[in-house]
Protein backbone atom coordinates (compact mmCIF):
# COMPACT_ATOMS: atom_id res chain seq x y z
CA UNK A 1 0.00 0.00 0.00
CA UNK A 2 1.33 3.43 -0.94
CA UNK A 3 1.54 5.59 2.17
CA UNK A 4 1.16 9.30 1.43
CA UNK A 5 3.04 11.57 3.82
CA UNK A 6 5.48 8.85 4.82
CA UNK A 7 8.68 7.23 3.66
CA UNK A 8 8.04 4.17 1.48
CA UNK A 9 10.51 1.52 0.36
CA UNK A 10 9.51 0.65 -3.19
CA UNK A 11 10.88 -1.35 -6.12
CA UNK A 12 11.88 0.26 -9.41
CA UNK A 13 9.52 -1.31 -11.97
CA UNK A 14 10.37 0.40 -15.23
CA UNK A 15 11.95 3.45 -16.77
CA UNK A 16 10.09 5.98 -18.94
CA UNK A 17 10.78 9.33 -20.58
CA UNK A 18 9.57 11.15 -17.46
CA UNK A 19 11.24 9.02 -14.79
CA UNK A 20 11.08 5.67 -13.02
CA UNK A 21 7.86 4.02 -11.95
CA UNK A 22 8.04 2.45 -8.50
CA UNK A 23 5.76 -0.23 -7.14
CA UNK A 24 4.65 -1.89 -3.90
CA UNK A 25 3.53 -5.44 -3.07
CA UNK A 26 -0.07 -4.64 -4.02
CA UNK A 27 0.71 -3.69 -7.63
CA UNK A 28 0.33 0.04 -6.99
CA UNK A 29 2.77 2.26 -8.81
CA UNK A 30 3.96 5.86 -8.54
CA UNK A 31 6.27 8.08 -10.58
CA UNK A 32 9.71 9.13 -9.37
CA UNK A 33 10.63 12.04 -11.72
CA UNK A 34 14.08 12.11 -13.32
CA UNK A 35 15.28 14.99 -11.15
CA UNK A 36 14.90 12.85 -8.02
CA UNK A 37 16.51 9.66 -9.34
CA UNK A 38 19.81 8.84 -7.56
CA UNK A 39 22.81 7.83 -9.62
CA UNK A 40 23.19 4.11 -10.32
CA UNK A 41 19.52 3.35 -9.52
CA UNK A 42 18.31 0.58 -11.82
CA UNK A 43 15.19 -1.44 -12.55
CA UNK A 44 14.75 -4.06 -9.84
CA UNK A 45 16.45 -1.97 -7.15
CA UNK A 46 14.66 -0.79 -4.01
CA UNK A 47 14.61 2.89 -3.12
CA UNK A 48 13.20 4.82 -0.16
CA UNK A 49 11.00 7.74 -1.20
CA UNK A 50 8.54 10.19 0.33
CA UNK A 51 5.07 10.30 -1.23
CA UNK A 52 2.89 13.41 -1.54
CA UNK A 53 0.52 15.03 -4.05
CA UNK A 54 1.91 17.39 -6.68
CA UNK A 55 0.31 20.59 -8.01
CA UNK A 56 -1.95 18.48 -10.24
CA UNK A 57 -3.10 16.40 -7.26
CA UNK A 58 -1.25 13.28 -8.39
CA UNK A 59 0.66 11.12 -5.93
CA UNK A 60 4.33 11.66 -6.66
CA UNK A 61 7.56 10.24 -5.21
CA UNK A 62 10.67 12.15 -4.18
CA UNK A 63 13.98 11.16 -2.65
CA UNK A 64 14.04 14.49 -0.80
CA UNK A 65 13.14 14.03 2.86
CA UNK A 66 10.77 16.79 4.01
CA UNK A 67 11.03 18.80 7.22
CA UNK A 68 7.85 17.18 8.52
CA UNK A 69 6.09 13.87 7.91
CA UNK A 70 2.60 12.54 8.53
CA UNK A 71 1.47 12.81 12.17
CA UNK A 72 4.47 14.91 13.18
CA UNK A 73 4.98 18.42 14.58
CA UNK A 74 7.54 20.88 13.20
CA UNK A 75 8.36 24.59 13.15
CA UNK A 76 8.11 25.86 9.55
CA UNK A 77 8.27 29.20 7.74
CA UNK A 78 5.31 30.74 5.91
CA UNK A 79 6.13 31.32 2.23
CA UNK A 80 2.80 32.88 1.21
CA UNK A 81 -0.52 34.02 2.68
CA UNK A 82 -3.41 33.91 0.23
CA UNK A 83 -7.17 34.26 0.12
CA UNK A 84 -7.58 30.53 0.74
CA UNK A 85 -4.95 30.08 3.45
CA UNK A 86 -1.20 29.97 4.03
CA UNK A 87 1.60 27.94 2.49
CA UNK A 88 4.66 26.71 4.39
CA UNK A 89 8.13 25.63 3.31
CA UNK A 90 8.52 21.98 4.27
CA UNK A 91 11.48 21.31 2.00
CA UNK A 92 9.59 20.08 -1.06
CA UNK A 93 8.79 21.65 -4.42
CA UNK A 94 5.11 22.09 -3.57
CA UNK A 95 4.55 24.02 -0.33
CA UNK A 96 2.41 22.70 2.52
CA UNK A 97 -1.09 24.17 2.73
CA UNK A 98 -2.62 25.44 6.00
CA UNK A 99 -6.27 26.48 5.52
CA UNK A 100 -7.76 29.29 7.58
CA UNK A 101 -9.73 26.80 9.68
CA UNK A 102 -6.44 25.31 10.89
CA UNK A 103 -4.88 28.64 11.91
CA UNK A 104 -5.04 30.09 15.43
CA UNK A 105 -4.36 33.52 13.96
CA UNK A 106 -3.81 34.67 10.40
CA UNK A 107 -0.41 33.54 9.20
CA UNK A 108 1.66 36.04 7.25
CA UNK A 109 4.51 35.54 4.82
CA UNK A 110 7.82 35.29 6.66
CA UNK A 111 6.25 34.05 9.91
CA UNK A 112 7.38 30.86 11.59
CA UNK A 113 4.75 28.58 13.05
CA UNK A 114 4.54 25.16 14.67
CA UNK A 115 2.25 22.85 12.71
CA UNK A 116 1.01 19.29 12.77
CA UNK A 117 0.80 17.35 9.51
CA UNK A 118 -2.29 15.21 9.01
CA UNK A 119 -4.09 13.53 6.12
CA UNK A 120 -7.50 15.01 5.32
CA UNK A 121 -9.70 11.93 4.91
CA UNK A 122 -12.20 13.74 2.67
CA UNK A 123 -9.66 14.99 0.12
CA UNK A 124 -6.79 12.52 0.79
CA UNK A 125 -4.47 15.54 0.89
CA UNK A 126 -1.76 16.41 3.39
CA UNK A 127 -2.71 19.45 5.45
CA UNK A 128 -0.91 21.49 8.10
CA UNK A 129 -2.65 22.50 11.32
CA UNK A 130 -1.65 25.13 13.89
CA UNK A 131 -4.40 23.95 16.24
CA UNK A 132 -2.03 21.65 18.06
CA UNK A 133 -4.07 20.54 21.07
CA UNK A 134 -6.56 18.63 18.96
CA UNK A 135 -3.74 16.41 17.71
CA UNK A 136 -2.21 15.41 21.06
CA UNK A 137 -3.16 12.17 22.79
CA UNK A 138 -4.18 12.61 26.43
CA UNK A 139 -5.17 9.04 27.27
CA UNK A 140 -3.33 5.72 27.33
CA UNK A 141 0.04 7.44 27.54
CA UNK A 142 2.61 4.98 26.23
CA UNK A 143 5.58 6.39 28.13
CA UNK A 144 7.59 5.23 31.13
CA UNK A 145 9.34 7.33 33.74
CA UNK A 146 12.98 7.82 32.80
CA UNK A 147 12.36 7.09 29.11
CA UNK A 148 14.30 9.22 26.61
CA UNK A 149 12.00 11.14 24.26
CA UNK A 150 12.12 13.55 21.33
CA UNK A 151 10.94 17.08 22.12
CA UNK A 152 9.78 20.12 20.19
CA UNK A 153 9.72 23.27 22.33
CA UNK A 154 6.34 24.99 22.17
CA UNK A 155 4.94 28.02 23.99
CA UNK A 156 6.23 29.43 27.26
CA UNK A 157 3.85 29.54 30.22
CA UNK A 158 4.03 30.79 33.80
CA UNK A 159 5.18 27.29 34.81
CA UNK A 160 7.74 26.67 32.10
CA UNK A 161 7.64 25.41 28.51
CA UNK A 162 5.06 23.20 26.87
CA UNK A 163 6.64 20.60 24.60
CA UNK A 164 5.51 18.10 21.99
CA UNK A 165 6.72 14.66 23.09
CA UNK A 166 7.52 12.03 20.45
CA UNK A 167 5.16 13.85 18.03
CA UNK A 168 2.29 12.41 20.05
CA UNK A 169 1.88 13.85 23.54
CA UNK A 170 2.05 17.23 25.24
CA UNK A 171 4.43 17.67 28.15
CA UNK A 172 5.78 20.40 30.39
CA UNK A 173 9.31 21.34 31.44
CA UNK A 174 9.17 23.40 34.64
CA UNK A 175 11.02 26.72 34.59
CA UNK A 176 13.08 25.91 37.68
CA UNK A 177 14.42 22.76 35.99
CA UNK A 178 15.75 24.47 32.86
CA UNK A 179 19.50 25.04 33.06
CA UNK A 180 20.27 25.37 29.37
CA UNK A 181 19.08 27.67 26.62
CA UNK A 182 15.78 26.62 25.08
CA UNK A 183 13.68 28.51 22.57
CA UNK A 184 10.35 28.10 20.85
CA UNK A 185 10.67 25.82 17.83
CA UNK A 186 13.83 24.05 19.02
CA UNK A 187 14.11 20.28 18.88
CA UNK A 188 16.02 18.38 21.55
CA UNK A 189 16.08 15.22 23.65
CA UNK A 190 14.56 14.90 27.09
CA UNK A 191 13.40 12.38 29.68
CA UNK A 192 10.02 11.52 31.15
CA UNK A 193 9.92 12.57 34.79
CA UNK A 194 6.31 11.84 35.73
CA UNK A 195 3.22 10.62 33.87
CA UNK A 196 0.24 11.85 35.87
CA UNK A 197 -3.14 10.16 36.19
CA UNK A 198 -4.82 13.05 34.35
CA UNK A 199 -2.58 12.48 31.31
CA UNK A 200 -0.22 15.36 32.01
CA UNK A 201 3.47 14.62 31.52
CA UNK A 202 6.38 16.26 33.32
CA UNK A 203 9.56 16.32 31.26
CA UNK A 204 13.15 16.97 32.29
CA UNK A 205 16.09 17.70 30.03
CA UNK A 206 18.41 15.55 32.15
CA UNK A 207 18.17 12.05 33.53
CA UNK A 208 17.07 11.81 37.13
CA UNK A 209 19.36 10.57 39.87
CA UNK A 210 22.67 11.80 41.25
CA UNK A 211 24.90 9.69 39.02
CA UNK A 212 23.07 10.49 35.81
CA UNK A 213 22.99 14.21 36.46
CA UNK A 214 26.50 14.42 37.80
CA UNK A 215 28.36 12.73 34.96
CA UNK A 216 27.46 15.11 32.09
CA UNK A 217 27.91 18.14 34.37
CA UNK A 218 31.35 16.96 35.47
CA UNK A 219 32.40 16.41 31.86
CA UNK A 220 31.03 19.80 30.88
CA UNK A 221 33.10 21.48 33.62
CA UNK A 222 36.22 19.62 32.46
CA UNK A 223 35.61 20.67 28.85
CA UNK A 224 35.07 24.28 29.90
CA UNK A 225 38.25 24.27 32.01
CA UNK A 226 40.28 22.90 29.10
CA UNK A 227 38.86 25.59 26.82
CA UNK A 228 39.84 28.30 29.34
CA UNK A 229 43.51 27.45 29.92
CA UNK A 230 42.71 25.16 32.82
CA UNK A 231 40.98 27.61 35.16
CA UNK A 232 37.52 28.97 35.78
CA UNK A 233 36.49 31.82 38.07
CA UNK A 234 33.58 29.92 39.53
CA UNK A 235 33.41 28.20 42.90
CA UNK A 236 30.87 26.93 45.40
CA UNK A 237 30.73 30.53 46.68
CA UNK A 238 29.72 31.93 43.27
CA UNK A 239 26.29 33.37 42.60
CA UNK A 240 23.87 30.81 41.15
CA UNK A 241 23.04 33.15 38.25
CA UNK A 242 26.73 33.32 37.29
CA UNK A 243 26.98 29.53 37.32
CA UNK A 244 23.84 29.07 35.27
CA UNK A 245 24.86 31.76 32.79
CA UNK A 246 28.33 30.27 32.28
CA UNK A 247 27.67 26.55 32.49
CA UNK A 248 23.89 26.21 32.05
CA UNK A 249 23.46 24.20 35.24
CA UNK A 250 22.15 24.85 38.72
CA UNK A 251 24.45 25.75 41.61
CA UNK A 252 23.47 22.51 43.33
CA UNK A 253 24.48 20.45 40.28
CA UNK A 254 27.70 22.48 39.96
CA UNK A 255 28.68 21.80 43.57
CA UNK A 256 28.01 18.09 43.17
CA UNK A 257 30.05 17.95 39.97
CA UNK A 258 33.09 19.79 41.31
CA UNK A 259 32.94 17.69 44.46
CA UNK A 260 33.12 14.57 42.32
CA UNK A 261 35.98 15.97 40.22
CA UNK A 262 37.86 16.98 43.37
CA UNK A 263 37.52 13.47 44.84
CA UNK A 264 38.89 12.07 41.58
CA UNK A 265 41.83 14.49 41.92
CA UNK A 266 41.05 16.09 38.58
CA UNK A 267 40.59 19.66 39.84
CA UNK A 268 41.77 21.99 42.57
CA UNK A 269 39.17 24.08 44.40
CA UNK A 270 40.42 27.52 45.38
CA UNK A 271 38.68 30.55 46.92
CA UNK A 272 38.64 32.41 43.61
CA UNK A 273 37.64 29.47 41.42
CA UNK A 274 38.60 26.02 40.21
CA UNK A 275 41.49 24.76 38.09
CA UNK A 276 42.69 21.53 36.53
CA UNK A 277 45.44 19.61 38.28
CA UNK A 278 48.75 19.71 36.44
CA UNK A 279 48.39 16.28 34.80
CA UNK A 280 45.25 17.46 33.00
CA UNK A 281 46.98 20.45 31.44
CA UNK A 282 50.04 18.61 30.16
Amino acid sequence: MLKVGQLNKLEVLRGTSVGFYLGDDENNDVLLPHKYIPENLNVGDEVEVFLYRDSEDRIIATTIEPLIKLNQFACLQVTADTRIGAFLDWGLEKDLFVPFREQNQKLKEGDYTVVYLYLDEETDRLVGSCRLNRHFEFENIGLKEGEEVDLLILDKTDLGYNVAVNHKYRGLIYENEIFQRVAWGDTTKGFVKVVREDGKIDITLRKQGFENINEPNAQKILDTLKANDGSLELSDKSDSADIQGRLEMSKKAFKRAIGSLYKQKLIVIEPEGISLVQKETE
